[in-house]
């Protein structure tokens, strides 16, 4: 990762900023770039908007540039898929899904759970994980996909 600072002058205070860039991700990300920053000692992600084409023989998808709407529905979980606008200071929900199982404590794929679950296996755990951390429940949908051989 490459790394560096800026300074930035606001009346005698001198405040340093952090940010870095990723070059390699481990082995199943390398073709990811992602660019880092540290603000209020948050470390946030920062990467294109982008679309994904899975195939049956790899979990690695064909990844192209994309829409808000086509990034928010390759995610996960609707509660993932959520944006914050930094201009317009608000979060924006493509999948019209993830506000309200937030506020419901729902698990849910912004897709079929089957055809999520299939695209990246990988998918179910993290489910389970986000259901359990949070104590939200998981809609029927899923568990039935999830049991699907």
């Amino acid at each position: 990762a490459h790394q560096g600072a800026s300074e930035a002058n606001s009346g005698e205070q001198k405040k340093k900023q952090q940010f870095g860039v990723i070059k390699a991700n481990n082995e199943k990300s390398k073709h990811l770039e992602t660019a880092t920053i540290k603000v209020e000692g948050l470390m946030i992600d920062l990467v294109n908007l982008r679309s994904e084409t899975y195939t049956e023989e790899s979990r690695v998808p064909t990844i192209d540039i994309g829409t808000p709407t086509e990034d928010a529905y390759r995610r996960d979980l609707t509660i993932n898929s959520m944006f914050f606008n930094i201009n317009e200071e608000k979060v924006e929900d493509w999948t019209e899904q993830g506000i309200s199982d937030l506020q419901a404590g729902l698990i849910r794929t912004p897709l079929e759970p089957l055809q999520t679950f299939l695209d990246d296996p990988l998918r179910v755990l993290r489910t389970i994980r986000f259901a359990n951390r949070f104590e939200f429940d998981i809609v029927p949908d899923i568990i039935a996909a999830a049991k699907n051989p």
